[in-house]
């Protein structure tokens, strides 16, 4: 555990301007002292065992780490309870109910405090991942009672590789549950092949895994051309960043900071994990209420109603589905979107047994062009063929059917009714 006195200057000094200059006195403070009595023994055993190039604590608020492995760095970042990250307070994430992600997570996690939820991202050397790919940096993100900290586990060179997957599987043994982005599929199988190819258990096994970018995707990938975490932090949270350090970027960035030594380099690397991490927490707080209590949800666009209501039709809810597309609808969606929730919401009211409500639907389909309207024409025959034995109606909305999209099927439909509507009914004996 890092000390208290790190804990009260866990905030980076690249603050307000009375900040950075405080920060710039002291680290000055620090040079002279340590050159006051002439430059430092420069034997090749004192350089390998504490090389003076790193400095990393004169730029980061933390300190060296020592285990049975080895040795790392580690750094902690306190956001205050009092403060907001875009339209969330920090002080709301510990008000979240235990329950609220049963339902996003189809009941896997249910009964977790968001005390007992880890936040997870990492920052890699490359970012197609495989065996040669090492998590340089590890941000654990987690709800304290003073704030949200995140804590990051650093190796300065690969040699300290053993000693932060140490780290960082001790301190998930107090979570029950790991919160990632796109984490199931990229930052969890890459830590576990760091783990296995250090002959070291994964520490992920005991914990349930929820990633958010598939709820994140039900809800705005109708509305939204991308989906990444840093486009959702601006156009939900209403977070802009500034000088932020592109993904891609960030392994080339690490390379050079290896050959330099110069740490400094990786300062917006450190800001842009937590800013992550934290970014992760807030959409945590927004995304599973949608899938838990849809009618409570706050929706700001149709599509995103259409979106969920999707998933529910896929759990077989089909109440809750009909709710969010009839509210979609109400309001008002694109046309392509509109067209294609009133064909899903015919089918599902036919699916329920409402016919009638399915026959409304079918009718506003057919009285517009549009890609659904073929096929509403024909549920409409099959509908006055079959429930109201109407043929006549029924061969007219075949017709127009064929004359949109014709086939076989068509075909013989028009043929049965043509039969049928010849042949005189018999009249009822007396």
């Amino acid at each position: 555990m890092l000390s208290s006195a790190k804990e009260r200057r866990s905030n980076s000094p690249l603050g307000d301007l009375q900040e950075q200059l405080g920060y710039l006195r002291r680290r000055i403070a620090r040079i002279d002292r340590k050159y006051a009595k002439g430059p430092p023994p420069s034997s090749p055993s004192a350089v390998s065992r504490n090389p003076d190039r790193y400095f990393v604590e004169e730029y980061l608020a933390g300190q060296e780490v020592e285990t049975e492995f080895g040795r790392h760095f580690e750094s902690e970042k306190l956001y205050e309870r009092h403060r907001r990250h875009g339209s969330i307070g920090i002080c709301d994430l510990e008000q979240l109910p235990a329950h609220l992600l049963e339902p996003i997570s189809n009941g896997l996690v249910a009964g977790a405090p968001p005390q007992s939820w880890a936040f997870l991202d990492t920052e890699t050397t490359g970012l197609a991942g495989g065996s040669g790919t090492y998590a340089f940096l590890v941000g654990v993100g987690r709800i304290a009672p003073d704030g949200f900290r995140v804590r990051q586990f650093f190796m300065r060179d690969y040699g300290e590789e053993a000693s932060l997957l140490h780290a960082l599987a001790e301190h998930l043994k107090q979570f029950r549950v790991l919160i990632t982005y796109n984490g199931r599929t990229y930052d969890q199988p890459l830590l576990e092949t760091r783990y296995r190819m250090s002959r070291r258990r994964p520490p992920f096994d005991d914990l349930q895994h929820l990633d958010l970018l598939f709820g994140a995707r039900r809800l705005w990938k109708l509305r939204f051309d991308s989906c990444r975490l840093v486009e959702l932090e601006s156009r939900i949270l209403g977070v802009e960043r500034e000088g932020d350090l592109p993904g891609e970027m960030i392994p080339y960035v690490y390379f050079e900071y290896l050959r330099t030594r110069e740490i400094f380099r990786l300062i917006p690397i450190f800001h842009h994990n937590a800013i992550d991490i934290l970014t992760l927490a807030c959409l945590t707080a927004i995304v599973p209420w949608a899938f838990h209590a849809p009618e409570n949800a706050q929706f700001a666009h149709g599509a995103e109603m259409v979106g969920l209501g999707r998933w529910w039709r896929q759990a077989e809810n089909h109440d809750n589905a009909l709710a969010l597309f009839r509210g979609a609808i109400e309001r008002g969606l694109p046309d392509d979107l509109y067209f294609r929730t009133l064909w899903d919401i015919a089918c599902l009211e036919k699916k329920t047994g409402r016919a009638d409500e399915a026959k409304r639907a079918l009718e506003d389909l057919a009285n517009s062009p549009n890609p659904w309207r073929a096929p509403a024409f024909e549920e409409l025959a099959r509908h006055y063929e079959r429930r109201e034995r109407d043929f006549a109606t029924a061969l007219n909305m075949t017709m127009r059917a064929i004359a949109l999209a014709p086939s076989d099927t068509l075909a013989r439909r028009r043929a049965r009714l043509e039969k049928k509507i010849a042949q005189p009914r018999s009249e009822r004996l007396l």
